[in-house]
């Protein structure tokens, strides 16, 4: 007998200053984190593509451990995050994540080095174009890469907020730093 239960997918959304940002979780772990100015009807859709069988359902106490973790790494108080992800995309975007999660706080590489990184230097595009898709922002930090001459390029969240997580990161930084 086949099982069509459908899978749930909780939701709820994180307030951080000017920002608001839909947070998305499966049973296995964190499968997405928005984009500031984003509608509902947008992560719906969203998580249609990559959970065509799943429930949304706004349900922020199962949210708080992700909203918190994110909450504490705004503040500056967290550089890492700890809770499970559930993050879908192809063999190749897979790869690319992974990459992006060696990326230590507070670093930034270029397209291209990702791309060394994965022993494949002439997929800079396909890099970009995975880079991209990436779902949970932030929790694998695609906004620590930019272009090879230092420009602060294209980031699903928007360049401002890049701007403003990597200047948080190069903050927080020095402040460790300082109280060694």
């Amino acid at each position: 007998m086949k099982n069509d239960k459908k899978q749930t997918i909780d939701w709820s959304i994180l307030h951080y200053d000017k920002w608001q940002l839909y947070v998305a979780r499966t049973e296995k772990g964190l499968c997405y984190v928005g984009s500031p100015g984003q509608t509902y009807e947008e992560l719906k859709s969203l998580m249609q593509k990559r959970f065509p069988n799943a429930n949304l359902v706004e349900n922020k106490k199962a949210l708080n451990p992700y909203l918190k973790e994110l909450q504490e790494y705004f503040e500056g108080t967290r550089q890492t995050f700890s809770l499970p992800a559930d993050i879908k995309g192809t063999p190749f975007q897979q790869e690319i994540w992974a990459a992006l999660n060696q990326i230590p706080y507070g670093q930034t590489c270029s397209y291209s080095d990702i791309a060394q990184i994965i022993q494949r230097p002439a997929a800079i595009r396909a890099v970009g174009t995975a880079i991209g898709a990436n779902p949970i922002l932030i929790t694998v930090p695609c906004h620590r890469v930019i272009g090879k001459n230092g420009a602060i390029t294209g980031y699903r969240g928007g360049t401002e907020m890049k701007r403003y997580l990597l200047q948080l990161e190069a903050q927080s930084d020095r402040k460790k730093s300082i109280r060694l």
